[in-house]
């Protein structure tokens, strides 16, 4: 582990960082737009789940992994990045609503859990008021097609919500603060490269993509609980991979055949 003033850390937090980037890059450039243009276009639900099962596993291993790593570097980075978040007006502007309130951590929950709720609500209205659902970027392949895609796209949800939030929320963040000693700047480029990472999904993609890591970054700093973060993101997909498919397109009464040899295009769903 890794100590703020201990000498040369910049350097090694620095090289870290760069083999961090040169990785996620690599894989969103050659890998991920290649895969999930030759993943629209299977039909068979076999070849679909073999690709969620891969997509599971390489994703709890390469951001998971990667996470564990960096955390294992810059923990001791982690109070001196929040202790700079605190010194924002925002910040203080919060803190002292809280306490002229009497708010509490709790509250922020129940109203987390709110807006997820309303959200989830609002998205299914508006599926069985039109052929389509509203989304921000190209995810309608992603969509469960019967009861055991559906499964996986649980999986999928609940994964993210772990391992992007470990990633994305804290641990990233908390690199990029250790190398540039601002929290500004570590919050900003997190969520940046966060929406970058979703080119395959389009430029829609990729916009939407930050501001849903703008808005899981501020449930991170203003609860100071990366675990209500992770909770919000895998409830997120969860409403788009599970309950929608569900709710709206019934997915969880048609069961999986090996192929199938004409698939409607998919609804686009919400992310």
């Amino acid at each position: 582990m890794l100590t703020p003033g201990q000498p040369h850390v910049h350097i090694v937090l620095a090289v870290a960082l760069a083999l961090l980037l040169a990785g996620l890059t690599l894989r969103a450039v050659r890998k991920d737009r290649r895969e999930y243009g030759r993943f629209k276009r299977y039909r068979s639900t076999v070849r679909r789940q073999a690709t969620f099962r891969k997509w599971l596993i390489e994703s709890f291993l390469v951001f998971g992994g990667a996470s564990v790593v960096i955390l294992a570097l810059t923990w001791q980075f982690i109070p001196l990045m929040l202790a700079d978040v605190e010194t924002w007006a925002a910040t203080r502007w919060w803190r002292d609503l809280m306490l002229a309130g009497g708010m509490t951590a709790s509250v922020i929950v129940w109203a987390a859990g709110a807006a997820i709720a309303i959200g989830a609500v609002g998205a299914i209205w508006l599926a069985r008021a039109s052929d389509e659902v509203p989304a921000i970027g190209d995810i309608s392949a992603i969509l469960p097609r019967n009861r055991q895609e559906l499964r996986w796209g649980a999986a999928l949800s609940i994964n993210a919500g772990v391992v992007e939030e470990l990633m994305f929320r804290l641990a990233l963040p908390t690199l990029v603060f250790g190398i540039t000693g601002s929290a500004l700047i570590a919050v900003g480029a997190s969520i940046l490269i966060f929406g970058a990472l979703h080119l395959y999904q389009g430029v829609a993609g990729v916009i939407g993509s930050m501001l849903i890591g703008l808005v899981l970054m501020v449930v991170y700093l203003a609860s100071g609980s990366i675990v209500l973060a992770i909770v919000v993101h895998a409830a997120i997909d969860l409403r788009s991979l599970v309950l929608i498919p569900m709710v709206v397109f019934g997915v969880h009464r048609k069961p999986g055949r090996r192929r199938t040899s004409a698939v409607p295009p998919s609804p686009v769903l919400p992310r």
